[in-house]
């Protein structure tokens, strides 16, 4: 593995740290859109590291965590590897306040990606091709949508054990094992066998602080169990999941939760209630089995099958 990077014709040296730009496309008004992609190379061979966020555009506690991880320094003494660090992939969303891209189409939908596709496949076809091909692992960082709350938690490939290694090593609260969806990014990373894991927490267009804290101290963790970083990190204890499922709303009306992400739950438990306006009806939410609650939704007005509560769980 040769020492140092090279991203789009750009050398960073080992030893060095650097940013370049990717173009992805232009605004309407001319303006230049590029993705600002942050390189941290060591001085000895090791593996080559991707943290990426803001895939959603309106995901803002992943952009946050990096942002936090550049200015504290944290790669700037690597022992060994380097580190490529987007904040933000979609920049049309983020200044948006969007998940999605102008047209409306989902990046993380739309891997691998074509230059002579939508906004959203020049952003994937721009990491599949320049990106993913470096590295040897990555971290994806994302928050709940729709006004869902995601308890810390950690994704990984269903029969993966790479994967499964790598989100132990991160250590979040709740560790869950997935199936790989067609079209996005940890498909199309696996494809190439790169494993990506995938942190959850938090909501979107909102920050949370202990959702920062707890992926700090998990990415510190990771890259520490890979031979990146110095010192030693505390192991911590967390539950994993081989299944989940939500709970939806039997009926339209006014939502209040009474319990909330983080929390375990027994079968007909009340989570919640859904009253009408008038105050006349009550329908409480139960839980369908026993679990924990790894995101709940805080729209105080749902309809008729809306997602209520996301329980984790495992088959005995």
């Amino acid at each position: 593995m040769a020492l140092g990077l090279t991203i789009n014709n750009n050398h960073i040296k080992a030893g060095d740290s650097g940013t370049i730009s990717l173009h992805v496309g232009k605004l309407p008004s001319g303006s230049k859109i590029s993705v600002n992609t942050h390189i941290f190379c060591s001085n000895q061979e090791g593996p080559n590291v991707l943290l990426l966020a803001g895939l959603h555009g309106d995901e803002i506690n992943g952009v946050e965590i990096l942002r936090q991880t550049i200015a504290g320094g944290l790669f700037q003494d690597l022992i060994k590897g380097n580190i490529i660090v987007i904040p933000i992939l979609n920049i049309y969303g983020f200044v948006n306040f969007s998940r999605v891209v102008p047209d409306g189409k989902d990046v993380n939908r739309s891997f691998p990606g074509s230059m002579a596709g939508s906004l959203a496949s020049r952003m994937a076809c721009i990491l599949t091709k320049k990106v993913l091909p470096l590295i040897d692992f990555g971290v994806d960082f994302h928050t709940g949508g729709d006004n869902r709350f995601n308890f810390p938690q950690v994704r990984f490939t269903k029969k993966d054990e790479r994967s499964r290694q790598l989100a132990e090593a991160f250590g979040a609260p709740y560790l869950l094992e997935k199936a790989l969806l067609s079209k996005s990014l940890r498909k199309t990373a696996k494809d190439l066998n790169k494993p990506i894991i995938v942190y959850e927490g938090g909501e979107a267009l909102r920050l949370d602080g202990l959702v920062i804290e707890t992926a700090l101290k998990g990415l510190k963790r990771l890259l520490t169990s890979q031979g990146l970083l110095h010192g030693q990190m505390q192991p911590v204890q967390s539950i994993t999941f081989s299944k989940s499922s939500w709970i939806r709303a039997k009926q339209a009306g006014i939502f209040i939760w009474s319990k909330s992400s983080g929390n375990q739950v027994v079968k007909g438990e009340t989570l919640g209630s859904i009253y009408d306006p008038a105050g006349t009806t009550r329908v409480a939410v139960t839980a369908s089995r026993d679990g924990y609650i790894l995101g709940h939704n805080n729209t105080p007005v749902v309809h008729q099958g809306d997602a209520l509560f996301h329980i984790g769980y495992n088959d005995v």
